[in-house]
C-alpha cells in the first residue's frame, strides 16, 4: 500500500508579529504596502484573489498618514535602480486590492513621485482622479507605468465587475498620457476586437494587452465557463485586430500553451543543453510537457504536474508549488525541477506558497537537482519575446502543426 503523500505547509512567519513586519516584507520585495484594511470592495468575478488560502497573509489595518511616513522613509533608504518600478500595493503577504479606493491614494502617489527619485507601477480598474492622473504623468514623464484593467467595455462588464467604474469614466482615464497599457479580454465574437478599436481611437500609444482570462480555484462556475468560452473566439478576434492595423502595440500573453508553442525552439534547445539522460525525471507543467513530448519524446521522463494549488485551468511552470509536485510523486528518488518554481517573492528557493526546497526534500525524501538555467529570467524572456498579437496570428494560427499540437493528450 502506498504511503499518503505529504501536505506541505510553509512555516508561518507572522504569528505574534506586528503588522509593520508585513510592511517590511513587502517593501523589501519592491512593493508599496498601502492597505484598505479590508477585502477589496470591487469584487470582480475573475479576480485571482478570490482564494489566496495557499499562502500566509496578514492584512494590515487601513493605512494611516503615520504608516505612509514610515513607508516613504523606508523606500528612501533603498538604493535607486533606474530599471526598477516600485509596485503600489503589497500582494505577497497581503491580499491584492484596488488601492485607488483608499481616500489618500492619489495624494500618496504624488508624494512618492515628489519625494523619491524612484519609478512607480500600479494596477487599477480605473479608480483614479481625472485629470490629476494625467497631470502627474505629464509632470513626471517615464516614471509611471499605469496598467489599466479595462477587462471589457461590452455587455459582460456589469456581470464580471458590477462595482467597477463606468465605461464613460474609463474612457476619460484612457484619453490622456497616463495609461501605459490597457488589458482586456475575449469572451465571444466582437468583444476583444471591439474594445481594441474603441481604446485605440482615444489612445494611440498605450499597449493593448489582450487574450483570455484563465479561471483558477474559487472562481464561480458560470464565470469560469465564460472565461473558457472566450478561447473559441480568440482566433477570429485576433485576426480582426490584426487586419485593423491599429497604431498601438498589440500583445497577447495569457495562454501558456500558446506561449510554449511559439517558444518551442528555445524550449527544446534549452532542454538539449541540460544534457539529461533517458532515466532522468523532469518536472513540467502541461504546456511544456506537450512541447517536450512532441519534439523530445523518450529523451527523459517528463513528470507532468498540474497547478493543483491554484486549481482551475492554470498551466504555468512558474506557479507550480512543491505540494503540487509532491502529489505527483510515485517511486522517484531524484527529480529535476526548474529554478523558476522556487523563485517566488517568499524568498530564495521557496515556492509561491512559501514552502522551501529543503522542506520539500526533507518531507518527501526525494533528492532535487535544480535546473538553474530555467529561472524566472528565462521564463519571462520567452513570455515577452513572442508575446505580440502579430506573432500569434502569423506564427501560431497559420502554423500547420497548431491543430495537431492542441490535440495532443496530456497524462491525467
Amino acid at each position: 500500500m502506498s504511503t499518503p503523500l505529504p501536505i506541505l505547509q510553509p512555516t508561518r512567519i507572522f504569528t505574534g508579529k506586528d503588522y509593520r513586519d508585513v510592511l517590511r516584507h513587502e517593501l523589501d520585495g519592491g512593493k508599496i504596502p498601502i492597505s484598505l484594511g479590508k477585502g477589496c470592495p470591487v469584487q470582480c468575478e475573475f479576480c485571482y484573489e478570490t482564494d489566496h488560502s495557499y499562502r500566509e497573509t496578514l492584512e494590515p489595518p487601513k493605512t494611516t498618514q503615520e504608516d505612509w511616513a514610515f513607508i516613504l522613509e523606508y523606500i528612501n533608504q533603498k538604493p535607486t535602480d533606474p530599471e526598477q518600478f516600485w509596485c503600489l500595493g503589497g500582494n505577497e503577504y497581503m491580499e491584492w486590492t484596488d488601492l485607488f479606493l483608499h481616500p489618500k491614494a492619489m495624494e500618496w502617489v504624488e508624494d512618492f513621485l515628489k519625494y523619491t527619485d524612484k519609478n512607480l507601477t500600479f494596477f487599477t480598474v480605473g479608480f483614479v482622479h481625472v485629470p490629476k492622473i494625467h497631470q502627474l504623468a505629464a509632470q513626471y514623464p517615464g516614471r509611471i507605468n499605469f496598467e489599466l484593467s479595462v477587462i471589457t467595455l461590452g455587455s459582460y462588464r456589469q456581470r464580471l465587475m458590477p462595482h467597477a467604474p463606468a465605461v464613460k469614466h474609463v474612457m476619460k482615464v484612457l484619453d490622456g498620457p497616463a495609461v501605459s497599457s490597457a488589458n482586456f479580454y475575449c469572451f465571444d465574437s466582437q468583444t476583444m476586437s471591439k474594445d481594441a478599436v474603441a481604446i485605440a481611437a482615444v489612445n494611440r500609444t498605450c499597449v493593448l494587452w489582450m487574450g483570455c482570462l484563465t479561471p483558477v480555484r474559487g472562481i464561480k462556475k458560470e464565470s469560469a465557463d465564460l472565461m473558457l468560452g472566450g478561447r473559441r473566439y480568440l482566433p477570429e478576434e485576433a485576426r480582426r485586430i490584426y487586419d485593423a492595423g491599429l497604431p498601438n502595440m498589440t500583445t497577447i500573453h495569457t495562454e501558456a500553451y500558446i506561449t510554449a508553442f511559439m517558444n518551442r525552439r528555445k524550449i527544446v534547445s534549452q532542454f538539449d543543453a541540460l544534457e539529461l539522460g533517458k532515466k532522468d525525471t523532469v518536472v513540467t507543467a502541461r504546456s511544456v510537457h506537450k512541447i517536450l513530448t512532441l519534439y523530445r519524446k523518450g529523451r527523459a521522463k517528463f513528470l507532468h504536474v498540474p497547478n493543483a494549488t491554484l486549481g482551475g485551468d492554470s498551466d504555468c511552470t512558474v506557479l507550480l508549488t512543491f505540494d503540487d509536485i509532491a502529489r505527483r510523486l510515485t517511486d522517484e528518488k531524484v527529480v529535476h525541477i526548474p529554478k523558476c518554481v522556487m523563485q517566488s517573492g517568499r524568498g530564495a528557493y521557496r515556492d509561491i506558497a512559501g514552502v522551501s526546497l529543503e522542506e520539500f526534500m526533507r518531507k518527501t525524501k526525494v533528492k532535487v537537482k535544480v535546473l538553474h538555467k530555467l529561472d524566472t529570467g528565462f521564463a519571462n524572456r520567452q513570455l515577452y519575446r513572442n508575446g505580440f498579437l502579430k506573432n500569434y496570428v502569423e506564427d501560431y494560427l497559420r502554423h500547420p502543426l497548431t491543430q495537431a499540437y492542441e490535440a495532443l493528450p496530456v497524462p491525467a
